[in-house]
């Protein structure tokens, strides 16, 4: 175990953006996406946005928020996690993206507000994966155990085995790799939509790892490292409940963070185990989630 790493920050980045809808493009494998009604949705995705920023700066965790530009045209850039990570040894990682539209997302302002608000030491770039059709997207594709050097992740059309060896070996990583299905029998398309990992809690729809040998793989592992397990559902994940974020403030104080409409699919046992560690802070991001296909956990890229 690093005893150095952090499983927590206390900054992230966000995109405001500028043509929030949705992505043809990455609907092809995302069953998450439904497409909204109305002329509004640019308008609503980024009221909503502004209205999470406000509320995650109201309880001290500091956000650097880029607002994005209208060309080239990038309707996902609110989900940002998705194109790099940082690393508290002075990392920057630059994922390939399934989506070409997505793969725009790397702007210079974006990149730019990364190099400010972070200790850049070395870049790792994997972007040259994309002219082989080979994607791993980032904290969305992989669920990481930052102090036990665990990266857990689904396969996925998004989530390729070699381009996650490489991670692993150039971060010091062990992949604990596994199939999670949706109870239509499709593959999930990101990890973060069916686990979360935390200091001391892991939130997992346990359901969705079909295959016996890998779900006690999975728990194992989680229980080796501490981790309390809290099981979701189906319909618990379809709510987007497996994707949240631990955050933490200056004064130290923990933050879980969820959507609204995942905070409203969780019992009232869910809820109360887990506020008896932490402030649970939920946004509500109902036009993000029905168009975007993600939630709160994907709108935040932590910055270490």
């Amino acid at each position: 175990m690093n005893k150095h790493s952090l499983q927590t920050t206390d900054k992230v980045l966000m995109v405001r953006p500028a043509v929030f809808g949705f992505n043809v493009e990455t609907a092809v494998n995302n069953a998450f996406q439904k497409k909204g009604a109305g002329a509004d949705i640019p308008e609503s995705g980024l009221r909503e946005t502004d209205a999470y920023i406000k509320l995650l700066k109201k309880n001290g965790i500091d956000v650097v928020a880029v607002t994005d530009t209208a060309e080239p045209y990038t309707p996902d850039s609110v989900f940002p996690n998705n194109w790099f990570s940082t690393h508290d040894d002075g990392t920057l990682v630059l994922y390939p993206m399934f989506a070409e539209n997505r793969r725009m997302e790397r702007k210079p302002a974006v990149l730019e507000a990364i190099r400010a608000n972070f200790d850049l030491k070395r870049t790792v770039d994997l972007t040259h994966y994309e002219a082989d059709g080979l994607f791993l997207e980032g904290t969305g594709s992989m669920v990481l155990d930052r102090v036990n050097k665990i990266v857990y992740a689904c396969k996925s059309p998004r989530t390729n085995e070699t381009v996650l060896e490489d991670f692993c070996c150039r971060l010091g990583y062990t992949p604990l790799v596994f199939e999670a299905f949706d109870e239509n029998g499709m593959q999930v398309y990101h990890t973060n939509v069916v686990m979360h990992v935390g200091s001391e809690i892991a939130v997992v729809c346990m359901e969705s790892i079909t295959d016996p040998g890998q779900r006690a793989k999975v728990r194992e592992s989680l229980e080796s490292t501490g981790k309390t397990i809290v099981e979701i559902s189906f319909d618990q994940m379809n709510h987007f409940a497996g994707n949240m974020l631990e955050l933490h403030n200056k004064k130290g104080e923990s933050f879980l963070i969820m959507s609204l409409t995942a905070y409203r699919s969780l019992s009232a046992e869910q809820i109360a185990f887990l506020e008896s560690g932490m402030k649970l802070i939920t946004p509500a991001l109902e036009c993000i989630e029905e168009n975007g296909g993600g939630a709160a956990r994907c709108m935040l890229a932590e910055l270490f």
